[in-house]
């Protein structure tokens, strides 16, 4: 089961693009779509600060896509902080019959290892990472993935990128109100 987290602050095209990529282009029987209530990176910079909101806007976005994606609430019942790897560990319990790959931006690969517990991630999950304009990930990967203690990384080299970011968006919004 393929996982995209993210604060979705606000939810656009290139998560969509992305949720897309993933439903045609992999074996993934399932994608879900997590909605963090609070990003422990991004405290106080949201456009949508109100998580439920940030939550049913992301369903609707879904929807209207008409992609078979679940959009999960999960962290809205998980204790703070909201960590990643705390997160899979409580899907894990629950679901124990699947495997869950964590699905991120080329942006993100390169700070992985400074997340909360970002070895047991590489070491425990494997994940998939979607090209970022701007960002070359295919260094950090290869560094991650010659490391016996990494399960996988691995590259969607091929997939389409979409320039626009929800920071440029709540940017542009910041600079009109």
């Amino acid at each position: 089961m393929a996982l995209l987290f993210g604060s979705f602050n606000p939810i656009h095209e290139g998560h969509l693009a992305i949720l897309r990529y993933l439903l045609d282009h992999t074996a993934a029987a399932e994608v879900r779509l997590v909605v963090s209530p609070q990003s422990p990176f991004k405290k106080g910079q949201g456009l949508v600060d109100n998580a439920q909101m940030r939550l049913d806007r992301a369903r609707e976005a879904v929807a209207d896509a008409g992609l078979a994606v679940t959009v999960s609430d999960v962290e809205f019942h998980l204790p703070e902080p909201w960590y990643t790897i705390d997160t899979l560990h409580f899907l894990q319990e629950q679901e124990p019959d699947k495997e869950f790959v964590l699905v991120m931006g080329g942006d993100n690969i390169g700070s992985l290892e400074r997340w909360h517990k970002g070895s047991e991630i590489l070491r425990d999950f494997a994940i998939w990472v979607y090209p970022r304009p701007g960002y070359d990930a295919a260094p950090v990967i290869e560094r991650l993935n010659a490391s016996p203690a990494c399960k996988g990384v691995t590259l969607f080299s091929d997939a389409p990128q979409n320039p626009i970011s929800s920071t440029e968006i709540r940017e542009r919004a910041r600079k009109n109100s």
